[in-house]
């Protein structure tokens, strides 16, 4: 049978991808954060997972203001890099799962979450930029991976106990699935961090350390944060954080913490990192 054996967070600024890309992540500036991953890179190597569901928001790239979805699962065989103005990134062709992402469509909206099924969208630097700092530069990517966009850019975006709940929905789905594949569920976006307007480069490490401990450890208060708050405390683009929510809901009540890093600044942001495993009960 299928399991969801551990998740992963992380931040997703496009300015890591273009460090990556453009050879940079040496750089003074680049070092620290490129570090803080080197353990993720190793980990992964040992774990090797067969699908990564991975929740990211798409950055009006394939979903415009015209059409937004809630959750869209991406149940194609494969997805393009998207063009985000500057060209597609040079990294491999993102290759789907659609027997699962058939699966848990069915599994999730029978559970009474309305999903958006997508079989075809290209993909931006929201999802591309986390297999970029936790796989490298490969020829192609090491596992499937299967889109689960989130809407947090148009207000309202879901909240945060919708959010864990999910999470927990996508563990019961994964488990009822006939195939045996070892899946993590990625959680991606934030930290603390404004783009514009008078707070723009926001961070509020405080905030940021708080979330971090009760997502471990606490997460059902983790998920209780209002949306103001998270507008007030980590700024108009930490509401990002409900998606780290997801994925710590598909793992058990107790999880381990395997790694925890964090890093500021990075492009005027603050750059976050887990890794969590269940652990016994």
């Amino acid at each position: 049978m299928a399991e969801v054996f551990a998740a992963l967070t992380t931040s997703h600024l496009p300015a890591m991808g273009a460090a990556v890309d453009l050879g940079k992540t040496r750089d003074e500036y680049w070092r620290p954060v490129f570090e803080g991953y080197e353990f993720a890179k190793r980990w992964i190597a040992d774990a090797r997972p067969d699908v990564v569901i991975l929740v990211y928001n798409d950055h009006a790239t394939a979903l415009g203001l015209d059409v937004i979805p809630t959750f869209a699962l991406g149940c194609g065989a494969e997805f393009e890099p998207a063009d985000e103005g500057w060209g597609r990134r040079p990294v491999p062709v993102v290759k789907g799962d659609p027997e699962l992402a058939a699966h848990l469509a069915q599994s999730l909206i029978l559970d009474e979450f309305d999903l958006t099924l997508i079989n075809r969208m290209d993909v931006d630097h929201g999802l591309t930029v986390p297999l970029s700092m936790v796989f490298g530069q490969p020829e192609a990517w090491p596992c499937k991976v299967i889109p689960l966009a989130v809407n947090v850019v148009q207000y309202p975006p879901p909240t945060g106990n919708r959010c864990l709940r999910l999470g927990h929905a996508l563990r019961k789905a994964v488990a009822s699935y006939d195939r045996d594949l070892r899946v993590m569920v990625w959680g991606t976006g934030g930290m603390s961090h404004q783009l514009q307007g008078p707070r723009a480069g926001h961070i509020n490490s405080d905030f940021d350390a708080r979330f971090m401990d009760l997502l471990i450890d606490a997460p059902e208060q983790a998920a209780s944060i209002r949306h103001i708050d998270y507008l007030r405390e980590s700024g108009s683009e930490g509401i990002e954080l409900v998606m780290w929510l997801i994925a710590r809901g598909s793992l058990t009540a107790k999880v381990r913490a395997v790694r925890r890093f964090y890093h500021v600044p990075a492009s005027n942001t603050a750059v976050g990192h887990l890794i969590l495993e269940n652990a016994n009960e």
